[in-house]
C-alpha cells in the first residue's frame, strides 16, 4: 500500500495521512446536515437525503483516493444544491425527479468529455476573473438563503422585496450567537469551525426548548427507498429542461476545475506550468460520482475546497481521501440526531460559508472594466434574479463580447467562445415565466 499510494514520493506517513483525513472530515461533515436541509425545501425527505448524501460522499471520495490517489474529498456541492431547489424546482416548477435526471445527464456528459480530454481543454480557457466571480456570486446567494433560514432576513412586499426579520425571536438569537462563535473559530483557524457552530447552536436550541429533542441518537440508516432511482431522465431530455442540464454542467464544471487547481497548488502537486499532473483522473472520479449521486437521490458532487484543511495537516496521498470516505460511512448510524437539527442551526454554517466564499472579491480586477463588468454581472445577477445559472451565463457571454468590442479579442480563448455559445443556448431555450 505504501508503494501503491507513493508514500516515498510524497514523504508521507500513515499517521500524517490518517490525521489529515480526520481533519478534512470534521471540516466538511456539516454537509451531512446542511445538504438535506436545503433539499428538503424541494420535497426530498430529509432522512433519505442524509443517507444519499453520505453514500455519495463516501463513494466519490473513495474513488478519488483509490483511483486518482489524491487527498481530495468529494461531496454534494453547496451552491448547486441551492440552484436545484430554489431555481429549478421552486422557481421553474420542475419536479425534483427531473432535476436529478438533469444531473445524471450532466454527469454522463462529464464522463465522455473527460475521457476524450475535452473537459480539461475547456477548463484552461475560462478566465481566472470569471472563476473567482462564480465563487463570490454563489457565496452571496448562499448568504441570503442562510440569513433567511436563521430569521435575520425575510421576504418583504412589492417595492421592498426583503425586510429585517424578528431579531428577538429565540431561534434568531441562538443563530446570531452560533454565527458569532463560528466567526471567532474561523478567525482562530479552528478545525471544524462550521461543524462546531452547527453543533453548539443545535445543543442550545434543544436545551432551551426552542427545538424538540431528537427521538434518539443512534439507529439504522434511514431508508433510501423514497429517493433511490427516482430520477426522471426522460423528463430531463425535453427541450424545456435543456437549460437545466446546461447550467448544471457549467456550474459543476467550473467548480471542480477551480477547486482541483486550488487544492493542487496548496498541496504542492502542480507542475512547473501550474497544471495538476494526471488531472483527468480526479476529474473522472468527479464525473462518475455525478452519475451515481442522482441515482442515490442527491445533487451534483465534486471536490471540496475544505480538503485544504487536511492538506494543511500534511495529507498528500489518496490515503487521506480513503480515511474521509470511511468516516462518512460511519456517520450513517446517527440519522435520528442529524435529522433533528433545526434550520436556524444549519443556517449558521450557510452564512459562514457565504462569508468565506465572498473573500474572493479581493482578487477581482476592478480597474479593468472588460474584466470587472462580466464579474459584476455574474455576481449581482446570481443574487438579484435568485438564479445562479443566470449569473454564470451572463458572465460567460459578456466577457468575450466586451473583449471583442474593445479591440482585445485576442484575450479570448477558443474554449471561451464555445462556453459563450453554450450560454447563449441557455438564454435561447430558457422558460421565461
Amino acid at each position: 500500500m505504501r508503494r501503491y499510494f507513493e508514500f516515498d514520493r510524497h514523504d508521507a506517513t500513515w499517521r500524517t495521512e490518517v490525521t489529515a483525513g480526520i481533519a478534512t472530515f470534521f471540516t466538511m461533515a456539516y454537509i451531512i446536515v446542511v445538504n438535506p436541509a436545503i433539499l428538503e425545501a424541494a420535497g426530498l425527505p430529509r432522512g433519505a437525503s442524509i443517507t444519499a448524501t453520505i453514500l455519495s460522499a463516501a463513494f466519490g471520495t473513495l474513488i478519488m483516493g483509490v483511483y486518482a490517489k489524491r487527498p481530495f474529498a468529494i461531496a454534494p456541492y453547496m451552491g448547486e444544491n441551492a440552484f436545484i431547489v430554489f431555481t429549478v424546482v421552486k422557481g421553474l416548477g420542475f419536479p425534483w425527479q427531473t432535476a436529478l435526471g438533469a444531473i445524471f445527464l450532466a454527469g454522463l456528459l462529464f464522463t465522455v468529455l473527460t475521457v476524450f480530454g475535452v473537459r480539461s481543454w475547456l477548463a484552461n480557457g475560462i478566465p481566472v476573473v470569471l472563476k473567482h466571480s462564480f465563487t463570490v456570486g454563489i457565496g452571496l446567494f448562499l448568504t441570503f438563503i442562510g440569513l433567511n433560514a436563521v430569521g435575520m432576513v425575510q421576504l418583504g412586499v412589492p417595492g421592498s422585496p426583503v425586510a429585517l426579520g424578528a431579531l428577538n425571536a429565540p431561534s434568531t438569537v441562538l443563530a446570531i450567537s452560533g454565527f458569532t462563535l463560528t466567526a471567532v473559530l474561523l478567525v482562530r483557524r479552528t478545525t471544524g469551525a462550521l461543524l462546531i457552530g452547527i453543533a453548539v447552536t443545535a445543543v442550545l436550541s434543544f436545551a432551551t426548548g426552542v427545538t424538540p429533542l431528537p427521538s434518539g441518537v443512534v439507529s439504522m440508516p434511514p431508508s433510501l427507498e423514497p429517493l433511490f432511482a427516482q430520477l426522471d431522465i426522460r423528463g430531463a431530455l425535453t427541450l424545456k429542461a435543456l437549460p437545466v442540464v446546461v447550467i448544471v454542467f457549467v456550474m459543476a464544471f467550473v467548480d471542480t476545475i477551480g477547486t482541483l487547481i486550488g487544492l493542487g497548488a496548496r498541496a504542492g502537486l502542480l507542475d512547473a506550468n501550474g497544471n495538476l499532473p494526471d488531472m483527468e483522473k480526479p476529474m473522472l472520479a468527479d464525473a462518475v460520482v455525478n452519475m451515481v449521486a442522482p441515482v442515490l437521490g442527491t445533487t451534483t458532487c465534486g471536490a471540496f475546497i475544505e480538503s485544504a484543511v487536511g492538506i494543511e495537516e500534511g495529507g498528500r496521498t489518496g490515503v487521506t481521501a480513503v480515511v474521509v470516505a470511511l468516516l462518512f460511512l460511519s456517520a450513517l448510524g446517527f440519522a435520528p440526531l442529524l435529522t433533528a437539527i433545526p434550520a436556524h442551526a444549519t443556517g449558521v454554517a450557510i452564512v459562514a460559508l457565504g462569508a468565506l466564499m465572498l473573500s474572493g472579491m479581493s482578487t477581482l480586477p476592478v480597474k479593468d472594466h472588460t474584466e470587472w463588468i462580466p464579474a459584476f454581472l455574474t455576481i449581482v445577477l446570481m443574487s438579484f434574479t435568485f438564479n445562479i445559472g443566470v449569473g454564470m451565463t451572463a458572465g460567460l457571454v459578456s466577457y468575450p463580447v466586451l473583449k471583442l468590442f474593445t479591440g482585445r479579442v485576442k484575450e479570448v480563448s477558443v474554449p471561451m467562445w464555445w462556453l459563450a455559445a453554450l450560454s447563449l443556448l441557455f438564454y435561447a431555450v430558457y422558460p421565461y415565466h
